[in-house]
């Protein structure tokens, strides 16, 4: 999947930056995209590590991603054993069809025991199995049996009553909606229904990653109110890299800094580790001269703001 150009270009910037510079922007960070485990696929680091990592290098927060489950139950039992870290530990429920998939019992639930993101189909998406089976670049999800494709639409594009049903609550607890897997479509009409329904923190990750984005729509779905997140595996030394430093550039600034913001996505076997991965990202931003007070905005102030995470 990676492309060794690529790398090559990302390690050669990301080597002209010094530690120092990175590890101080590194300090007060919150990463809401840590794939850590027990997952149904490999992970190099579990919950605790990851938040241990995190603390090591002075991050304020993480929220812990995983397709097939919510870590959001077991927060208090870790706050228990390592809040004294000092770390602000996030989890979430992502709607595939092995939690239940588009249930608003299940969300409900979920909420209620403090799921902080509620994310849209990923793996088990409509439109990431049909971009799995034409071997673009959404990696196809081998741990589980195969499973139909789930859809926010029906076959007329109107948005499906039980989302409506899922985005009142999530207004009702005022958590972050995340567009998933979805196409875009289907945010169209997912995001445009969520704010007439009272949903205020929305976020898109790796829009050009698989979601058939145009630099448009970020655009606009920026000016809608959305945080655009750009995945930091997807650009640095990662197996998982797929697009050359300027594209980051051009997908932040597509955006606009203030409202964009960087998540590891990472937590894999073979890959940096999360925590690494954001000094990787923080680097490779400085090298493309982006200032140390953009860095500062999309990798700690943003996503912040967006988790409630106070001052």
């Amino acid at each position: 999947m990676a492309s060794g150009t690529y790398r090559d270009e990302a390690r050669a910037l990301i080597e002209t930056i010094d530690d120092a510079a990175a590890d101080a922007l590194l300090k007060g960070a919150v990463d809401l995209h840590v794939h850590s485990g027990p997952s149904t696929m490999p992970r190099q680091v579990d919950h605790f590590q990851a938040t241990e990592e995190a603390a090591a290098a002075g991050m304020r927060g993480i929220l812990f991603k995983d397709h097939h489950y919510s870590v959001a139950p077991f927060i208090p039992i870790m706050d228990r054993m390592i809040g004294h870290l000092g770390v602000a530990m996030y989890s979430g429920l992502v709607l595939n069809n092995s939690v239940g998939g588009l249930n608003p019992f299940v969300v409900d639930a979920q909420l209620k025991m403090g799921a902080k993101l509620i994310w849209m189909p990923t793996a088990q998406s409509a439109n990431h199995i049909r971009s799995s089976r034409r071997k673009s670049r959404l990696a196809s999800n081998v741990a589980l049996k195969p499973s139909p494709g789930l859809s926010v639409v029906d076959a007329y594009g109107e948005l499906l009553d039980e989302v409506k049903e899922i985005l009142d609550s999530v207004a009702e607890f005022d958590a972050i909606l995340s567009s998933g897997h979805l196409h875009i479509s289907e945010i169209w009409t997912l995001f445009e229904e969520a704010k007439r329904r009272g949903v205020k923190r929305l976020l898109v990750n790796h829009p050009m990653y698989g979601l058939h984005f145009t630099y448009e729509d970020i655009t606009q779905l920026a000016e809608l109110g959305a945080l655009i997140e750009q995945s930091a595996c997807l650009y640095i030394d990662s197996r998982f890299n797929v697009f050359s430093p300027q594209e980051l550039k051009e997908h932040v600034l597509a955006a606009g800094v203030k409202h964009s913001s960087i998540g590891s996505d990472l937590g894999q076997v073979d890959n940096p580790t999360p925590v690494e991965g954001m000094r990787q990202a923080i680097k490779l931003c400085l090298a493309l001269g982006f200032s140390e007070d953009d860095v500062r905005t999309m990798v700690k102030d943003n996503p912040a703001r967006l988790v409630g995470l106070e001052s």
